[in-house]
């Protein structure tokens, strides 16, 4: 019955998304209503992480906030389920890479490289990313329970570019070390504010809490030698996003141990700072969190 009800699922989906992402924008709007106002999905949750985050914001500018999160996380539902229509010309007019050139003297010489990233803005629509670098992309991902939804969401993102290889989490050093032993050049991508287990050892300050860190990406950039870079993707106006590379770190072998993981904690925190609404309130990010002081 899962099975059946997956498929059913997926044919009202792929109908659905047909319409022009006007109309969808439209539907998201009315989504925004029934989530926030008749559902109220994980809104307690949004408000709580919201306080914490900005204690010094009224509960008037937290509730205000939360709204504006609610309308740009049903947007991100229409614009990702519409990924499944939208064409490599149109998803590279709605994503601008304002400086990739940043990456290319690094593939030149060889060089491979660490990418991370946050859920911020639309981080699916930037699963075109390889399309524009010229390096060969491995991108770390979470694999989900549902088998079905997993595949679903791991083809979509395979959608744009043949140079993108989706690695688990727990085989990312098997890929990487094999992938150098055939001496390609590659760019191996971390999101890298998902939540890891309570007894994972490393743990931060993150928006005012104590709270473990992932710090995978860290690791694979000192084991290997890998500079690391940023993407910072905003939200120009509606469906429409630009990404920005920063280098954050030319010689991990340079650097104390967890020195990479504070400086890419550090500018998650200063690009949600910069426009709250659109990172993803609505995760149980601080579910292993301490307090710490604001």
């Amino acid at each position: 019955m899962k099975i059946i009800g997956f498929y059913i699922g997926f044919a009202f989906i792929w109908l659905f998304t047909l319409l022009p992402m006007r109309a969808l924008y439209l539907i998201s709007d009315f989504f925004y209503l029934i989530v926030y106002y008749l559902i109220g999905y994980r809104r307690k949750v949004v408000k709580d992480n919201l306080r914490h985050a900005f204690p010094e914001k009224s509960e008037a500018e937290t509730d205000e906030l939360a709204k504006r999160f609610f309308r740009h996380f049903c947007d991100i539902m229409v614009e990702t389920a519409k990924t499944i229509h939208l064409s490599q010309d149109e998803i590279q007019r709605r994503v601008k890479y304002i400086n990739p050139e940043i990456l290319y003297p690094y593939y030149e010489k060889g060089k491979s490289i660490v990418l991370v990233s946050g859920h911020y803005g639309n981080w699916e629509w930037m699963s075109n990313t390889p399309a524009v670098l010229k390096h060969h992309a491995l991108a770390i991902y979470k694999p989900l329970r549902n088998e079905k939804f997993n595949k679903l969401v791991l083809k979509m993102r395979n959608r744009y570019s043949s140079r993108v290889q989706l690695v688990p989490m727990n085989e990312v050093f098997r890929v990487i070390i094999q992938y150098l032993q055939q001496k390609q050049v590659i760019l191996t991508w971390f999101l890298a504010d998902q939540s890891p287990p309570r007894n994972y050892p490393f743990r931060i300050s993150f928006l005012n809490r104590e709270v473990p860190f992932f710090n995978g990406f860290e690791k694979v950039a000192r084991k290997f030698g890998h500079p690391v870079f940023y993407a910072q993707i905003n939200k120009k106006s509606r469906g429409y996003y630009q990404v920005e590379f920063e280098l954050l770190c030319d010689d991990p072998s340079s650097t104390e141990e967890n020195e990479i993981t504070r400086k890419v904690v550090e500018v998650i925190e200063n690009t949600i700072r910069q426009q709250p609404e659109y990172w993803l309130w609505s995760h149980r990010r601080w579910k292993h969190a301490k307090e710490t002081p604001s």
